[in-house]
């Protein structure tokens, strides 16, 4: 298979020629999205050869029961999915009696391209049939951002070298399946099926979760621009409904097929009005039109794009990469419902069951700061607060007490539902990503209010684990953390992982020192939240006293902080000793053999290092990675991104530009090959921070803005916005130059290269 067939395109994905081989890939890196919704780039017709086929609905999930082979006490009794939703997308398509089917006719011409900066999919082809008959293809698709429950499909079909009879099927298909069930199991109920003389609505709910969904459809029809009205045979079963029309159409006329679909739920709607509100949303769909639609499409991406694009000059491929990153990014989530979140996956794919994960507070949170409205990213924070008392419960099952909470490595409801003993028990890390998210939003937002309202609650919780998990060794004096796994998945049950313990001591640190700002800020917040919590003066001072007496495993002879405490007992070999069949180890080596080896999956030492730069000197930093970088294999999504902000930070130009490129192409280029799984969505955000924060060096310690930009050989320039406390800032970068431009009517403080400036309303600063 070859892995780099997408052509490289300033604003657009394309493929040209059809490979059956690449379809899946394809299916994941053609997807779209609205942030309600989002499918897997599945052809219309009825195709046989291998796919995955994938239409999910944001929020609703199936608790999937837990396939171990060992239970343990304390495991969750499922894994939470986002789940294959019923099917609107389908046509299904017959020519003189044969059927339309890319995987058994000839096809020629074959064109697809997903236009990011308007927000559709467009798919052109010729097919020949056995019989010599040839047809010309062309459908376009969209999401709606205006109308997040509306989709639509214009499908046009032109006979070439014949006049003949179309058998054209549009239908909603229920009986759809998540190639990931556990056991096979069918996470969906068909309950109604109605038509009426233009369209079809087909109700399921899902079975345990009892998520409602009405999917509808109703088609519009032309020939050669002109509508028509064609009879219709209803075909009915258990699970699907289909509306078959017959239609004599003569060579070298265009049929066009304008599919509209409906797609509403039981969250944002009462179960028993649903097909009413399906058939509203669709009326309203008709009556704006196909064109009128995808024009809006179109204008809200171009607002989208306003402030989250990043323009690179002279690298296309960087370029196409970036904003099909960015792009990703915004079809996942938008921001409005903060029940909502980002799965790494996704709406491209089933992999990770397309639930939350750390990965949104550590990597993605800066993104949707600096290019949205501070909301999204505090609705973001909100997810997190409105389920406390499922990560109390989530401690609670693990023998912890008094409201210490535990957030879940993987989860859709709150409840822990990953059960890989060494993930679920022992990746207590993510448990401290969610307070320092809180840190994040609150350090560049200044929006304080936030820890009154809601974040100091999450603190409380999370400072009492903490202090509850952390063991007082009389050997060593200090307060040790046992049996965890790190970022560092390859290492299990190790003691002392240093980001761990140092993620701990921070947490219980900035817990206390907002207790106190609290008490000053807003007395009567903190008088209720005390009360509340039962929070007490002596749980404060021991929280204190562990946060100061935390160990921390470290090397006087390399100085530097050791990952975890056995781990220079291990042969360190760097990775470029690594012959080239041992890669990548995760499917080459036993796991057995990659515990017992000094390679890293992903930033560990350095993670903790990049939340917590201010912390240690340049020269410090320069040492850690020195150390650690050349024994790590990349084998996380999530890896890359840090090294290349890194890299940019102590002057290493070339790995932060081999780290980007790692991290910018690692789905369009299939790296790994697996993006017929699904794209990283959550490391796209990696992506973005490593342009940012790596190239820009865009930091925002100690209360004020600072930019240290640098740019790569391979680049002429590169420019990027940001939101920042109410201003717009535009970022200029060229080997010659650097400028920031205040595009906001108020002045802005910035540190510039080390340099404090003052930029006033609409105004250019060049250095």
């Amino acid at each position: 298979m070859n892995h780099n067939y997408i052509i490289p395109n300033e604003w657009s994905i394309i493929e040209k020629g059809f490979n059956k081989d690449q379809v899946t890939a394809s299916e994941s890196l053609f997807s779209i999205g609205n942030g309600y919704m989002g499918q897997r780039a599945n052809f219309e017709e009825t195709y046989s050869g291998e796919t995955l086929q994938g239409s999910y609905i944001g929020g609703i999930y199936y608790p999937d029961k837990t396939r171990v082979g060992w239970w343990k006490n304390g495991y969750p009794e499922y894994f939470a999915k986002v789940l294959n939703a019923p099917n609107w997308i389908g046509i299904a398509i017959r020519i003189n009696q044969q059927e339309l089917d890319l995987n058994t006719c000839q096809i020629s011409d074959f064109y697809r391209e997903l236009n990011m900066r308007e927000g559709w999919l467009k798919r052109s082809f010729k097919a020949t049939f056995n019989n010599g008959n040839t047809i010309a293809v062309q459908s376009i698709r969209f999401l709606s951002l205006s109308h997040k429950e509306v989709g639509t499909i214009q499908y046009q079909i032109t006979p070439l070298n014949f006049s003949g009879t179309l058998q054209i099927t549009p239908y909603i298909d229920g009986g759809i399946v998540n190639q990931d069930s556990n056991y096979d199991e069918s996470f969906w109920e068909v309950l109604d099926i109605q038509h009426t003389t233009n369209a079809a609505y087909l109700v399921s709910k899902t079975l345990k979760t009892n998520f409602y969904v009405c999917t509808g459809m109703q088609n519009k029809w032309y020939i050669d621009h002109k509508e028509i009205h064609p009879q219709k045979e209803v075909v009915l079963s258990e699970k699907r409904i289909d509306f078959q029309y017959t239609l004599d159409v003569a060579e070298g006329k265009t049929l066009s097929l304008v599919k509209y679909a409906s797609v509403v739920q039981s969250m944002n709607h009462p179960k028993e009005s649903l097909p009413n509100v399906a058939r509203k949303v669709l009326h309203n769909a008709i009556n704006i039109g196909f064109n009128t639609l995808l024009e809006q499409q179109k204008a809200d991406w171009a607002a989208i794009w306003e402030t989250a694009d990043i323009i690179i000059e002279g690298d296309l491929k960087a370029q196409q990469a970036i904003r099909f990153n960015i792009f990703q990014l915004n079809q996942t989530y938008t921001g409005e419902d903060s029940r909502l979140n980002i799965g790494p996956k996704g709406f491209t794919g089933e992999k990770y069951g397309g639930s939350t994960y750390w990965d949104t507070e550590a990597y993605c949170i800066p993104f949707y700061l600096s290019t949205k409205d501070k909301d999204v990213a505090r609705n973001l924070l909100i997810y997190r607060y409105n389920q406390l008392d499922k990560a109390i419960e989530n401690a609670e099952k693990l023998g912890f007490t008094n409201g210490a909470a535990l957030y879940p490595m993987v989860t859709m409801n709150g409840e822990e539902s990953h059960n890989e003993w060494e993930i679920t028990f022992e990746e207590i890390h993510r448990n401290g990503a969610m307070v320092y998210a809180i840190y994040n939003y609150v350090n560049y937002t200044k929006d304080y209010q936030y820890i009154a309202d809601y974040g100091m609650e999450v603190m409380i919780g999370v400072a009492r684990f903490w202090e509850q998990r952390a063991t007082f060794s009389e050997y060593k004096q200090l307060y040790v953390i046992l049996g965890v796994t790190g970022p560092n998945e390859y290492e299990n049950n190790v003691n002392n992982n240093w980001y761990t313990n140092y993620l701990a001591k921070w947490c219980l640190q900035y817990t206390l020192e907002q207790l106190k700002q609290l008490e000053q800020k807003h007395p009567e917040a903190h008088q209720q939240i005390i009360q509340k919590t039962g929070l007490t003066a002596d749980e404060l001072k021991q929280w204190n006293k562990v946060a100061h007496k935390m160990y921390f495993p470290h090397n006087e002879e390399l100085s530097i902080y050791i990952q975890q405490d056995g781990f220079l007992d291990k042969e360190i070999i760097p990775v470029i000793r690594l012959p080239k069949k041992d890669r990548p180890i995760n499917q080459k080596w036993s796991w057995d053999r990659i515990l017992r080896s000094c390679y890293i999956k992903q930033a560990d030492v350095l993670q903790g290092i990049y939340f917590f730069e201010n912390q240690f000197s340049p020269e410090n930093i320069e040492r850690h990675f020195d150390f650690y970088e050349p024994l790590t294999v990349h084998e996380s999504s999530l890896s890359p991104c840090i090294h290349s902000i890194l890299a940019s930070k102590i002057n290493k130009p070339e790995k932060a530009y081999e780290m980007y490129l790692r991290t910018a192409r690692l789905d369009l280029d299939d790296y790994n090959n697996e993006v017929a799984e699904g794209c990283h969505i959550t490391s796209m955000a990696g992506t973005w921070l490593a342009i940012v924060q790596g190239f820009g060096g865009m930091r925002n310690f100690d209360n004020i803005l600072s930019f240290n930009p640098s740019i790569p050989k391979e680049w002429v320039s590169y420019s990027f916005k940001i939101n920042y406390r109410g201003h717009t800032l535009q970022v200029f970068k060229s080997h010659h130059k650097t400028e920031i431009n205040n595009l906001s009517d108020t002045p802005v403080s910035l540190l510039i290269d080390g340099k404090k400036k003052i930029l006033s309303p609409h105004s250019l600063l060049a250095v």
